[in-house]
C-alpha cells in the first residue's frame, strides 16, 4: 500500500529492550520527559484541569504543544497544582518514555478523530508507542515511533450515481485527500512517531522532529495542526518555554516540512473513481507554517495569538526566499499578486485568544480562521466570513465537597461549513472551496487526514463532557453532534426537500483509573447516524421524506506505562 510507509524491522525489538534496560537499571529522573507528547490521553486534559485550579495561574498557554515540562515524579494525588511546567531539566539525563497501547474498534462505519497515526477504520486497529530520550549538553534526541495495525473492512460508503450528485461529492475529494478507506485489506505501519533530534539554547531549541504538534487553544479539534494525521517530518526552530520580556511572554514556532498525499482513490466504488477522481500526481508538498502566542504582562492569565501556513506542490516551486518562507509574504491580494493563485500556493491564516478565570476555575476560548487571500483590508474586515472556519470552547472545573474530587464540565464547537456568503459571491448556489481543501494544493492534509479538523469536510461538531474527576481518575459522559460534509450536501441536495443532513448523534460513557504506574482511559460510544450517507428509504417521498439510520459502537481503549520513578 502505497501511505503505509515501513522504517526497518528491527527498531521495535531494540526499542523494548532499551526501554527494559533503562527502566530497571538506568538513571531515570523524570517520568515524561522534556515534552509531553500531543494529545497524551488522560494526562495532557489533567495539566490543562490544573491550571484552572491554580490560583496563581501557572502553566503554559495551551497553543503550542507539546507542552514543556519538567516532572520528577507524576503524583496524582498533588493534582498538578505544583508542577514546574516551564522550565526542562538542566542535566544531563538518558530515560525511558512511557509505554502506550491503544486499542479502538468500530462495528459498521468510521468514526472519531485526533488519534494520530491511526485512520478511520471499519474493525479493529492498534496503535503502539514506546522509546527513549537523551539529553547532552545542548543536544536533545529523542527516538519515539509508532507500530499501528488497522483491520480496515470495507463498510457502507457514497454510492450515488447521479452525475449533478458524483460531481458535488467528487469535488472535495478531488480538491482534497479524503479517502473512505484506507486500502482494501490490513494494513501494518511502523513509523518515526514522536521523534526529533534537537539542540536546546536558553528557551529556543531547533532542530528535525516528527513529533505532532498542535496549534491553538482547542480542546478536541484546532484550524491549522493537532494530533488528527500521522506526523510529518519537519525543521523547528521554536520556544521550549514561554520567553520573557518586559511587555510579557511569548510562545512560538517557525517549521517547514513535507506532507504527503494518501495516493489513494476516495471512494469504495472503483467505477465512480474513474468517471470523477482526479488522480494524484505523487508529488509531495512543502509546508511552511508560524505561530506567535502573546502573553500579557499585564493580564496574565490572557494568551493572544495567530498561526499562518503555506503549502504548494514541490514541482511548482521556485528558488527564491519566498519560495521558502512564504509565511512572510504580504497578506493583501492587491500587493501579493494574483498570479501566485497559478502556482498552486494554498494559504490558510488564524487568530485565537484563550481566558482563564482561576478564582472561577474556569476558561473560554475561541480560534477564528481564514483560508484565502483577502483582496485588501478593507474586503478582509468587510467580509470576514469569508472561506473561513471557527471554533468556541470553555471548560468549568466545581470543588464537590469531598478533598481533591471536582465535577468537570468541556465544551467545544466547531465550524467548518462555508458561510451563506457563498450565495453572493459565487453564482449558483455550490460555493467554492471548503476549509482544509484547494484546487491545486488539495486537502491541507498527510497521507488521506486533515492536519488540523479531524470530524470531516465541510463538518461542524458540537461536543459536551460532564465528568467527576479526582486526580488522573475520571468517570463521565460526552454527548456529540456531527454535522457531516455540509458544504456537500447543500450543493448536491439543497433544493432538494426530499434529501435531509446526514447527522450524527452519539453518547459516551468515560472510565479512565489510575494504579500506580499504569494508566487506563476507556471511551464507550454509541453513535445514532440519521439519514446515513444522504440516503432514503424506498418509502420516502418529498412529502414525507424518511432517511436511512444506523446505529453503531466506537470504543477505545488507552493503556499508558510510565517507566521510571
Amino acid at each position: 500500500m502505497v501511505s503505509r510507509q515501513k522504517i526497518g524491522k528491527n527498531i521495535l525489538p531494540t526499542l523494548i529492550f532499551a526501554v527494559f534496560v533503562f527502566g530497571m537499571f538506568g538513571r531515570i529522573h523524570s517520568l515524561y520527559g522534556q515534552s509531553l507528547q500531543t494529545g497524551m490521553p488522560v494526562i495532557e486534559e489533567a495539566i490543562r484541569r490544573s491550571q484552572l485550579l491554580n490560583s496563581e495561574m501557572q502553566g503554559p498557554s495551551f497553543a503550542l504543544r507539546p507542552l514543556p515540562l519538567a516532572l520528577h515524579r507524576m503524583d496524582s494525588s498533588q493534582a498538578f497544582t505544583s508542577l514546574n511546567l516551564f522550565i526542562s531539566p538542566n542535566e544531563n539525563f538518558i530515560r525511558a518514555l512511557p509505554i502506550r497501547q491503544t486499542m479502538e474498534f468500530n462495528s459498521k462505519r468510521p468514526y472519531g478523530w485526533g488519534n494520530g497515526a491511526m485512520v478511520p477504520n471499519v474493525g479493529l486497529q492498534s496503535y503502539t508507542n514506546l522509546g527513549v530520550e537523551a539529553k547532552f549538553s545542548v543536544f536533545n534526541i529523542k527516538l519515539s515511533p509508532e507500530l499501528i495495525w488497522t483491520e480496515n473492512k470495507s463498510f457502507q460508503g457514497f454510492s450515488f450515481t447521479q452525475r449533478n450528485i458524483a460531481e458535488a461529492r467528487y469535488r472535495s475529494w478531488s480538491f482534497g485527500d479524503y479517502p473512505e478507506r484506507y486500502g482494501e485489506s490490513p494494513t501494518t505501519l511502523i513509523w518515526w512517531g514522536q521523534s526529533k533530534f534537537t539542540l536546546q539554547a536558553g528557551f529556543l531549541e531547533a532542530g528535525i522532529s516528527t513529533e505532532n504538534i498542535w496549534w491553538g487553544p482547542g480542546q478536541f479539534s484546532a484550524l491549522t495542526f493537532s494530533n488528527n494525521a500521522r506526523s510529518f517530518p519537519h525543521l523547528t526552530l521554536r520556544t521550549r518555554r514561554p520567553a520573557k520580556t518586559f511587555l510579557g511572554q511569548f510562545e512560538g514556532e517557525i517549521l517547514s516540512g513535507k506532507i504527503e498525499d494518501s495516493g489513494l482513490a476516495p471512494a469504495q466504488l472503483a467505477e465512480l473513481n474513474s468517471l470523477y477522481f482526479y488522480p494524484f500526481s505523487g508529488d509531495h508538498k512543502y509546508v511552511n507554517a508560524m505561530t506567535l502566542t502573546y502573553n500579557p504582562k499585564w493580564v496574565p492569565t490572557m494568551f493572544v495569538g495567530f498561526t499562518r501556513t503555506h503549502q504548494q506542490y514541490s514541482d511548482q516551486m521556485g528558488d527564491e526566499f519566498f519560495d521558502y518562507l512564504p509565511i512572510f509574504e504580504p497578506f493583501q491580494k492587491s500587493v501579493y499578486g494574483f498570479d501566485k493563485d497559478s502556482e498552486g500556493r494554498d494559504q490558510q491564516f488564524t487568530f485565537f485568544g484563550r481566558y482563564v478565570i482561576p478564582k472561577a476555575s474556569m476558561e473560554v476560548y475561541f480560534e477564528y480562521g481564514r483560508r484565502d487571500h483577502a483582496y485588501n483590508w478593507r474586503e478582509a474586515i468587510l467580509n470576514p466570513e469569508h472561506a473561513r472556519a471557527y471554533l468556541l470552547g470553555f471548560q468549568k472545573v466545581w470543588k464537590t465537597g469531598i478533598e481533591e474530587e471536582y465535577v468537570q464540565v468541556r465544551a467545544e464547537l466547531l465550524h467548518q461549513q462555508e458561510s451563506v456568503n457563498r450565495y453572493i459571491r459565487y453564482a449558483g448556489l455550490g460555493g467554492s472551496y471548503t476549509w482544509h481543501t484547494h484546487g491545486q494544493a488539495r486537502g491541507f492534509t498527510n497521507f488521506g487526514e486533515a492536519l488540523g479538523t479531524g470530524p470531516g469536510v465541510g463538518s461542524n461538531v458540537q461536543t459536551l463532557e460532564i465528568a467527576k474527576v479526582a486526580g488522573l481518575n475520571k468517570r463521565g459522559v460526552r454527548l456529540e453532534r456531527l454535522a457531516n460534509n455540509q458544504d456537500f450536501f447543500y450543493r448536491a441536495f439543497g433544493q432538494n426537500t426530499e434529501k435531509k443532513p446526514w447527522i450524527d448523534l452519539s453518547v459516551g460513557l468515560l472510565w479512565d483509573q489510575e494504579w500506580d504506574r499504569l494508566i487506563l482511559s476507556g471511551k464507550f460510544q454509541y453513535i445514532r447516524a440519521l439519514n446515513y450517507q444522504w440516503q432514503s428509504e424506498a418509502t420516502s417521498t418529498v412529502d414525507f421524506p424518511d432517511g436511512q439510520n444506523l446505529g453503531s459502537f466506537f470504543t477505545q481503549i488507552h493503556l499508558i506505562y510510565r517507566v521510571g520513578n
